[in-house]
């Protein structure tokens, strides 16, 4: 036998004290004002479906005295359930409520008819059944709680009316989140963060324009132009208009978001995301033209806002440390009159390199490279057991960080190979050195490494090797 509680239930006990209230109330001539009050939201009932979407409902009941208000709210809550996917072939919901009616007498007469969902009548929380093979359909009262309001809709009808879940999943309640991703919140826990990037660029290429940072939400960027906006993920691959390939406007996989790609005619680019990103993406613009000025936007949590700012000053600057241009050495000042001598033949210092001709050659060194670009020889000088080349960058392929106008470029040995003349353009890969300590970064040209004068033809090739980089 079950002895009895020592303790009443909760929502007992709250009824006895109103109950005492009330008398207490009544006993010394007070009379009742305002609403009443409501008891305990019971617990929610199960979903409505055995699959998919569903319905769960809660309640509440007013308590309220003599000459009391009603309760001020809802005495309902709805909110969606989701349960795992009806398996394939599964009868849909609204044509399970209408097959109900099949064979049975309708419209007063002995007629039975087999129905079907009707979708094109008025109230489309009403269960509108159309006779198979006959023109006309019949209302049977509303459809159950948490059948769909139309076919592919998202709102789910709720005692006659279609009604949308907000943000905290409660149908009807209109509650949205705010730019940030907090359901209901007031902007207030993050930042905008909003420029207009303006640097025409030195050369022709690629351009880092800003980095977009984890947790970043409703990005946009556009520009009008005919230079082309190119995105990279964190691994360092692109995820449009990458290596010089322009892609094709449309939905984008990028950092856990959807990236939406469009290009007009105008010419005008955009891109969307409604984030949060789940890593960084570095966004760039590949330049055909001076920059007009692209515009980019997005939302950033306010503890992600001072990093952010720390690393695009740094991204702003080239990692490597501009390094004491050397003075080329000049030759003695001839004399006024030199007598004739007739020349003699030194030996060249400098061993044959090795031949690096081939596609095999140039597709190896485009795709181990950090950065490939066309740049014309400013000078040389013998440095330790290095040489060391001052470039100025004319045209960028590839490129892993920022590249100055002007650059040096360190290739092993005083004989390396190739040799690079001065005065000349050169199409070149090289690779990122950094010493561990971090006090040497260097652009390193590998022994017998790709570098070729160039030309037009040499130009398509490079082009052409660059879409057969594996990934």
């Amino acid at each position: 036998m079950d002895s009895a509680p020592l303790f009443p239930r909760p929502h007992l006990f709250q009824n006895l004290l109103l109950f005492l209230w009330a008398l207490l109330n009544c006993g010394l001539g007070v009379s009742a004002q305002g609403p009443g009050e409501w008891t305990p939201w019971v617990s929610w009932t199960r979903c409505s479906s055995s699959c998919g979407r569903g319905v769960s409902v809660r309640s509440r009941r007013c308590l309220r005295l003599p000459g009391e208000e009603p309760c001020w709210g809802d005495s309902h809550e709805y909110r969606l359930c989701q349960l795992p996917d009806c398996p394939p072939g599964a009868v849909p919901f609204r044509d399970l409520q209408c097959a109900l009616y099949n064979g049975r007498p309708v419209l007063g007469t002995q007629k039975t008819y087999q129905w079907v969902p009707f979708h094109g009548a008025p109230n489309q929380c009403d269960l509108n059944c159309l006779a198979e093979g006959h023109a006309f359909y019949h209302s049977f009262g509303r459809v159950l709680d948490g059948t769909a309001c139309s076919p592919g809709a998202q709102g789910v009808c709720v005692a006659g009316r279609c009604l949308s879940a907000g943000c905290d999943g409660l149908l009807g309640s209109g509650a949205l989140e705010d730019r940030c991703g907090r359901c209901g919140g007031a902007n207030d826990s993050c930042l905008f963060v909003q420029r207009v990037f303006r640097d025409a660029g030195a050369f022709a290429g690629y351009w880092n324009v800003t980095l977009i940072p984890e947790g970043a939400r409703h990005i946009r960027v556009e520009h009008r132009s005919r230079n082309h906006l190119a995105l990279m993920g964190g691994d360092g691959r692109y995820v449009l208009n990458g290596h010089w390939v322009v892609s094709p406007p449309g939905t984008y996989e990028a950092a856990g978001t959807h990236v939406v790609y469009t290009r007009d005619t105008g010419p005008q680019e955009t891109l969307q995301a409604a984030g949060p990103t789940s890593h960084d993406l570095l966004l760039q613009v590949l330049l055909q033209e001076p920059n007009p000025g692209i515009e980019f936007e997005f939302w950033l949590p306010r503890e992600r806002y001072s990093p952010f700012q720390a690393r695009v000053q740094a991204l702003g600057w080239p990692l490597r440390q501009p390094q004491p241009r050397g003075v080329e050495p000049q030759p003695p000042a001839a004399p006024a009159v030199t007598p004739a001598q007739t020349p003699t033949l030194a030996p060249d210092p400098c061993p044959p390199c090795p031949d690096t001709r081939g596609r095999a050659h140039r597709l190896l060194h485009y795709c181990g490279s950090d950065f490939v670009f066309q740049a014309r020889v400013l000078g040389h000088h013998h440095q330790a057991q290095e040489t060391r080349y001052e470039v100025r960058i004319q045209l960028v392929y590839k490129n892993r960080s920022p590249l100055r106008a002007r650059e040096y470029v360190w290739a092993p040995g005083h004989c390396p190979c190739p040799m690079l003349a001065p005065h000349r353009d050169y199409l070149m890969a090289v690779q990122r050195l950094v010493s561990p300590d971090g006090t040497q970064d260097q652009l390193l040209l590998p022994h017998a490494g790709y570098a070729r004068p160039w030309s037009p033809a040499e130009d398509s090739r490079i082009r052409l090797t660059a879409r057969r980089c594996p990934g």
